[in-house]
């Protein structure tokens, strides 16, 4: 009997917080992977993934990578989520121009940036996207340039979901905001206005709503979209309680200092990023899941505090043995 061939996926930004989890996900799906990356190329532990060497900024070295593949994993991003005006688009055109020349799908995962005020408080797929920061804008013209190239030879999946959380989510609110990586919790810094929800993603989460898309793929729509619910955190406390409980002691809640992004965004590149995002703290935006729980029947959502503590432990901010049995009451402050 002859072997069947596992489908070929080559990921980008494989070292990056989705990236990793999307990879694990098709190689637990049967998937090989193929993973570019510029430098010091880890061993392999798994016969189904290599890795390779190659700059995204160069289309050819892409094109090169996705050789045989099916699928294309664009998860790459600026180091530190600088310099997006310049490296975010080019970086697209390189997958793009890849896909088109071996034939395979981009899996592009989305954000809530590309939504203005005209789509707040519960954007849809189909919601006019008028941004109303810099990045936002670019998000909008990555989008608008994979609708272009989308076709039944080269298709398209976004799936859009809110801040990233998890194992491996480093650049991120919940590891550069909330807490202080590699540090006992003792005190968690909110950057919500009081009262305001925001939506939160769990990075295992939402790889698998990927992988259980692209397990109905002949079902997709050449350029299909979707968005997430993930953790919905109603009044802006609820991340910060299940911190706590998960921890087992008493956490002092700090209200994030605003003013100082702004005040020195203009000498702190990564400050102005910040500042630039606030919006998202100030203004209850809920993307709804209705057309992908319409399509796959319920969205891949992992008990919240379970996902805290995964998260936790990933950045080493507590051990396991360290938590006690009795939560207490959040102590806002």
């Amino acid at each position: 009997m002859q072997e069947t061939i596992k489908p070929l996926a080559l990921v980008l930004g494989a070292r990056g917080g989705i990236g990793r989890n999307v990879m694990d996900m098709l190689l637990r799906r049967g998937w090989r992977v193929r993973a570019l990356v510029r430098a010091k190329m880890p061993a392999s532990t798994n016969s189904s993934q290599e890795w390779v060497l190659g700059d995204v900024m160069n289309a050819a070295d892409v094109t090169k990578a996705a050789k045989g593949a099916s699928l294309i994993v664009h998860a790459v991003n600026p180091a530190g989520y600088r310099n997006w005006e310049t490296l975010v688009l080019p970086m697209l055109d390189s997958t793009i121009a890849a896909a088109k020349a071996v034939g395979a799908r981009i899996l592009l995962p989305g954000t809530v940036y590309n939504f203005g005020p005209d789509a707040f408080s519960s954007p849809t797929e189909d919601s006019p996207q008028n941004a109303v920061t810099r990045k936002g804008g670019i998000r909008v013209e990555m989008e608008r340039r994979l609708r272009a190239a989308a076709t039944l030879e080269t298709p398209v999946l976004i799936v859009r979901a809110g801040d990233f959380f998890g194992p491996g989510a480093n650049s991120s609110w919940f590891s550069q905001g909330l807490v202080t990586p590699g540090k006992k919790i003792t005190r968690v810094s909110n950057p919500n206005s009081s009262g305001v929800g925001h939506q939160w993603a769990y990075l295992p989460d939402v790889a698998e709503t990927m992988g259980r898309l692209l397990d109905r793929a002949d079902a997709l729509e050449p350029f299909a979209v979707y968005h997430m619910d993930g953790f919905w955190d109603g009044n802006g406390r609820g991340m910060s309680s299940a911190i706590e409980r998960v921890v087992g002691h008493k956490v002092k809640v700090k209200q994030t200092p605003w003013w100082l992004f702004k005040l020195a965004s203009p000498f702190v590149p990564m400050f102005r990023e910040v500042a630039e995002m606030r919006y998202l703290w100030k203004t209850p935006i809920r993307m709804s899941n209705k057309k992908l729980t319409g399509f796959l029947g319920v969205e891949s959502q992992t008990p919240i505090d379970e996902a805290v503590r995964a998260t936790l432990i990933s950045l080493k901010c507590f051990e396991p043995e360290m938590t006690s049995t009795k939560p207490q009451v959040v102590s806002h402050a």
